[in-house]
């Protein structure tokens, strides 16, 4: 088996971890091991069924076309593995539920008897305990050691001073290469407003159950933004082109592309076509490339060629911030954490949820009207959802106004 193909412009992989061991028995299309490109991370499956054997070690960078594994057909089947057989659909366990109280110790938390009764009595959670005795068994000592040291990781050393250095993976470095790319061959600048999500809101509540019904997904923030970015990216087409040499390229469609935070790092699939999609199609797309990016199953062509880019760091706590341009895109929005605050509506100060919007944008190809015009108008249909619908007032849209 060879380094497959996995992109035009990629031509080594660093191989990241066996999946499976040296001489074990694989069967036909079975993952082996995880491979990394600069733009993202793959498995690879075996072309046969038989005995592993590995021509590489994890941390190894490999050129395409490289050998990575050999599989020996001509050992059989281990007795007691059975034949693979098609995969059935399990039956979903009950949700759990999280922080409930400690009414009991689990069965595979060894404790002494004294350190029960003690953990029993204070209501301290077993797992916050670090035990010292034979196997790691809890003693009345850890449970006061614990109880005494309120906020500190017991399973830490106190006062340490150590480091650890790893090497820096090919998809980190290819955002780093980005990132300063962008920050030294575009003239970046950012412009704020806010956005009153009170009647965002008050929609997903009374629609999410019904929503949900109907289409099987959850009714989220991200397809009003991509909805509300869509039209104002069509009443300005500026902020959706970008700069080719000494041309402008203007995109009539709008492939928005939405930032992640994957286990390897950040990348940002794209939704093709977004502007013809509805708002159940674009929740489900969003649900399923962010599913892809966590478990590191995106493919290169669901990662290329967006023209506009949502990155929202309100899921981290967000307040505010300055989102890097995703090159060669001309222009990025972020969104933020929604919090309460004082407003004053028509003379009155009243407590609405609000959200700080950010765009940084290219200044070369987008000018400052330009850009501070599109964040009015993605402000205001968000503020109007109804506005979503023609993208514009329904009754000026009725009088053709």
């Amino acid at each position: 088996m060879k380094v497959p193909t996995v992109g035009e412009s990629i031509s080594e992989v660093t191989l990241i971890k066996w999946i499976k061991k040296e001489g074990e028995y694989v069967e036909r299309d079975e993952v082996i091991c995880e491979l990394e490109s600069e733009k993202a991370t793959f498995e690879l499956n075996a072309e046969e069924a038989g005995a592993l054997i590995t021509l590489g070690k994890e941390g190894d960078v490999l050129k395409v076309g490289d050998p990575i594994a050999k599989i020996d057909t001509s050992v059989g089947r281990p007795a007691g593995k059975a034949q693979p057989a098609a995969a059935a659909t399990a039956p979903q366990a009950a949700p759990q539920v999280q922080n409930a109280p400690v009414t009991a110790i689990p069965n595979d938390v060894k404790t002494t008897p004294v350190a029960a009764a003690v953990i029993a009595d204070s209501h301290v959670d077993p797992a916050t305990i670090k035990g010292t005795g034979a196997h790691g068994k809890i003693k009345k000592g850890d449970v006061l050691a614990a109880l005494q040291n309120p906020g500190v990781a017991l399973d830490q050393e106190l006062f340490t001073r150590g480091e650890r250095r790893e090497k820096m993976s090919n998809l980190r470095k290819t955002v780093s290469r980005r990132l300063v790319e962008a920050k030294n061959t575009t003239a970046m600048l950012t412009t704020f407003n806010e956005v009153d999500m009170t009647n965002i809101m008050e929609l997903r509540a009374k629609y999410k159950e019904v929503f949900k019904k109907q289409h099987e997904v959850n009714l989220g923030f991200m397809s009003f933004f991509t909805k509300a970015c869509c039209f104002a990216l069509k009443e300005f087409p500026a902020v959706n082109g970008y700069i080719d040499g000494e041309e402008l390229v203007y995109h009539e469609y709008c492939d928005v592309s939405i930032a992640v935070s994957a286990p390897k790092g950040l990348v940002v699939p794209v939704i093709r076509n977004a502007e013809s999609l509805d708002m159940a199609q674009i929740e489900k797309k969003v649900v399923e490339l962010a599913t892809k990016a966590r478990d590191s199953k995106l493919t290169m062509d669901e990662m290329t060629g967006g023209t506009f880019t949502i990155t929202n760091g309100g899921v981290f706590g967000s307040l505010m911030s300055t989102p890097i341009i995703n090159i060669p895109q001309s222009a990025i929005l972020g969104m933020h954490k929604i919090q309460d605050r004082p407003m004053a509506v028509n003379g009155q100060v009243v407590i609405r949820p609000m959200m700080y919007i950010a765009l940084s944008y290219d200044h070369r190809i987008i000018d400052g009207r330009e850009s501070v015009s599109f964040l009015v108008r993605v402000k205001e249909m968000l503020e109007n959802p109804e506005q979503l619908l023609f993208g514009k007032d329904p009754l000026k849209a009725l009088l053709k106004l």
